[in-house]
């Protein structure tokens, strides 16, 4: 699995909400913040917003605030919302993707793997986060 750097900057975009989630924020400050392109930014803010992470606001004092609680929203949950599905190998998630699965010594492996890898990507939620040493 890795991490794209559109995901990347989905995470920073949540952690910055969830640390200013008592105000709007508008992208071009998010995005100067924490290091993003600002027109990569805003397409990555609108995903967010379809799945429900952040709300958007329109007009002058328009902009972006998180829409969920902090302390329900992990890692996990904005990997997936960018990027798809979290997985290690894809034949451990798809049957149709590999034939070999019921005779693969590799393929259990690999759901235990992909399996600790959601359950502690789900760990670390945006309140926790958020109150980490920088």
């Amino acid at each position: 699995m890795e991490i794209t750097r559109e995901t990347d900057y989905a995470i920073r975009c949540v952690y910055y909400l969830t640390r200013n989630r008592d105000r709007v924020s508008m992208v071009d400050e998010i995005a100067r913040s924490m290091s993003i392109p600002k027109s990569f930014l805003a397409k990555i803010v609108q995903k967010l917003a379809k799945v429900g992470i952040v709300k958007s606001f329109r007009g002058m004092k328009g902009g972006f605030q998180l829409a969920k609680d902090p302390i329900k929203l992990n890692l996990y949950d904005v990997i997936e919302a960018i990027q798809g599905e979290v997985f290690i190998n894809r034949c451990a998630v798809d049957n149709k993707f590999c034939s070999r699965r019921t005779r693969c010594a590799v393929h259990p492996v690999w759901k235990t793997i992909g399996q600790r890898l959601m359950e502690h990507l789900k760990e670390y939620n945006f309140e926790l986060l958020s109150h980490a040493e920088r």
